[in-house]
């Protein structure tokens, strides 16, 4: 019998092209030449994933006569997904004539993840967890290969796998599977390599959670690991902090307490399975349901939570236990999820640049930029990264917890009612406000009524920073941070020193205290960057990305008011939101990701802050706002500053308050 004749079909909107013989599946078709078509059940008519529609271009119309007429696997089609109007099911519909075939982005295997965020690549979403539909034949006398034999077979005749094998508790449950599956199952294969779960006849949905574990606050996304669709976010604050605002106090207490490491281990621990059961609660799946997670953290999270001694990073040379790339078995840090479930951690820089770092790179892309960007993940421990495609250095700087709201008078943490936005009138020095959770400013009519329920409770850390930047605009604290005495009722003497009355029912008042440590704080990130500057060689940067749950808060022209960060053109200045949380979901999503995150973090230089000899000196000069010594023109072309306060004659002493020098020690 003649072969049949070979046909061309065009893939769109991938552009593969080639010939296969008339009467092969339009599936097959794609597979033989390369083109991505989602499959669960095999090409079985079962999953509903593979529907393509007709396309066309000039001289070939979308003629529905060339492909074969819808058969029994669509008529008679019931899957999950509903065959929409014009589909055809790649498995079933045949090849007759040279044909277009549009194959839509819900039917693509590496779908895109778009994200409508400047400067970001999309994500190519492709797991490295994948569900693999297969009907394994019955056992015979004749032929004693066990069941687990078969399956291995079976996924690699019809999928590829090569090598696969199963966990320990997927042999235990593989037979029970099959009996109540009728010899049909879905298997879940991690890496290509690993069955990790086994369910009776066909499921198509896995789920994966990608998780930042922050010193201060946990934040966690669900996602579909087939679309990349985000089911449920989540966030709550890392119990931790009961034990220690800030990194080293959590290392000195694991380091000085019988038990402490272990304490600290199990809160966070118990704090990350309650935040995957919300997640799946609002999402309305089980956490059975998760059988992929990725986290991220600095070094003492990232050691915390995999149960090592977090001692050795609280002084040189910083030793971490591994600062690879790192694979858990979810049942191993108690997450109460599916147990064959893993854990991926991305490598860690040094020892005080972590897995966030790393992950804030692979969002960020400074490795793929033709501009010089500087990175800040803002908060307790600032994450610094600057780089381009040329080179990339990192750095980490002890902030403290003030940019959090803590150990500030009134400091609240991000909550509604809290103090989030200032501003203050430069002649009368009268504040408005703005807190969270209301959309209206204190002088608008309608505040009264919108705040009635959560009222004013305190100030947070974008509070804070906007009350300090204000004050210095307004001439109320100097260049040196020293609140002077102005005509103004809000003004409150303090003993020697003097504070500033935001609000009077809760009192709020700006004290000195409060301008010292957001001067400590925004010194140490801005010693920070001029290290990595002065190891780049160079003076200034091209863009300028404030990312992080607190630096996301934060307006770039009062980041640029207090110098923070070094002066840069404003438009050039923004806040990306959670980089390191993005990069987590990332390399949830990505295999490639993954690859990538442990490539580039294998190259970045990391400058150590603890024994550079200039951060001392670059901390220092940069108590004063914006900055002690480098100039501010991109700031001053758009702020009026305040003249700088002349320093005091030798042995007066400072009016105001004690010398920014003498708080430092």
């Amino acid at each position: 019998m003649p072969a049949d004749p070979p046909v061309t079909v065009s893939f769109v909107p991938s552009g593969r092209r080639g010939t296969v013989p008339a009467g092969t599946t339009v599936l097959d078709a794609a597979r033989a030449l390369g083109v991505d078509v989602d499959s669960v059940c095999g090409g079985r008519g079962l999953c509903g994933r593979c529907q393509v529609t007709l396309g066309e271009r000039p001289g070939l119309p979308a003629d529905p006569g060339r492909l074969s007429p819808p058969s029994l696997p669509e008529t008679g089609y019931a899957g999950r997904r509903p065959l929409a109007p014009g589909h055809r099911l790649a498995c079933a519909a045949q090849v007759l004539a040279d044909v277009v075939v549009d194959v839509p982005e819900a039917s693509q295997v590496h779908r895109q993840v778009v994200r409508k965020e400047a400067g970001r690549p999309d994500v190519a979403v492709d797991p490295v967890l994948r569900l693999h539909y297969v009907e394994l034949p019955e056992p015979i006398l004749e032929q004693p290969t066990g069941d687990a034999e078969r399956l291995a077979a079976a996924l690699a005749a019809e999928w590829g796998l090569a090598d696969v094998r199963p966990d320990h508790h997927v042999l235990v449950a593989l037979q029970p599977a099959l009996d109540a599956g009728h010899r049909e199952v879905t298997v879940a294969v991690r890496d290509g390599r690993e069955v990790v779960a086994v369910w009776p006849g066909l499921r198509d949905a896995a789920h994966g959670v990608a998780v930042d574990v922050g010193s201060t606050t946990l934040a966690a996304h669900l996602c579909d690991l087939a679309s990349g669709a985000v089911l449920a976010s989540a966030g709550r604050m890392n119990p931790q902090i009961a034990y220690g605002e800030d990194l080293m106090s959590r290392v000195s207490y694991a380091m000085l307490e019988p038990g402490g490491a272990a304490r600290l281990t199990a809160a966070v621990r118990e704090a990350l399975a309650g935040l995957v059961v919300t997640l799946c609660e609002d999402a309305g799946i089980s956490p059975e349901d998760v059988l992929e997670l990725t986290m991220v953290g600095n070094p003492v999270m990232h050691h915390l939570v995999l149960g090592l001694d977090p001692t050795r990073l609280g002084s040189a040379p910083f030793a971490l236990a591994t600062s690879g790339a790192v694979t858990v078995a979810a049942s191993t840090l108690g997450l109460g999820v599916h147990r064959g479930a893993r854990v991926y951690l991305p490598p860690c820089v040094a020892g005080h640049v972590g897995a966030d770092a790393a992950a804030m790179v692979l969002a960020e892309g400074p490795h793929r930029s033709d501009a010089l960007l500087l990175c800040v993940d803002v908060g307790t421990n600032a994450e610094i990264v600057l780089g381009d495609r040329h080179r990339v250095l990192a750095a980490s700087s002890p902030t403290g917890p003030a940019f959090e709201g803590a150990q500030i008078s009134g400091g609240r943490r991000a909550a509604p009612g809290a103090v989030e936005r200032v501003r203050i009138d430069r002649a009368t020095y009268e504040p408005r406000v703005r807190v969270i959770g209301v959309d209206a400013w204190s002088d608008e009519p309608e505040f009264a009524r919108r705040s009635r329920r959560a009222g004013v409770t305190g100030i947070c850390g974008s509070g804070i920073i906007e009350a300090v930047a204000e004050l210095y605009l307004a001439g109320v604290v100097g260049s040196d941070g020293t609140i002077r005495p102005v005509d103004s009722a809000r003004m409150v003497p303090e003993g020697r020193t003097w504070g500033y009355r935001l609000w009077e029912d809760p009192e709020i008042v700006v004290r000195q205290a409060d301008v010292r440590a957001v001067q400590l704080a925004k010194a140490a990130l801005q010693a920070g960057c001029r290290l990595l500057l002065d190891r780049a060689g160079v003076d200034e940067v091209d863009e300028v990305r404030l990312t992080g749950a607190f630096g996301s808060h934060i307006d770039p022209l009062y980041a640029a008011v207090l110098g923070l960060v070094p002066d840069c053109d404003l438009d050039r200045i923004r806040s990306v939101g959670n980089s390191a949380g993005r990069g987590s979901l990332m390399v949830l999503l990505s295999a490639a990701a993954r690859r990538e995150v442990e490539e580039v973090t294998g190259r970045v230089e990391k400058v150590e802050t603890a024994v550079e000899p200039r951060f001392q000196e670059h901390f220092v000069a940069a108590l004063g706002f914006p900055h002690g010594t480098f100039p501010s023109p991109h700031l001053a072309s758009r702020v009026a500053l305040p003249p700088p306060v002349a320093p005091p004659a030798r042995g007066r002493r400072r009016s105001g308050g004690e010398a920014p020098s003498a708080v430092v020690s």
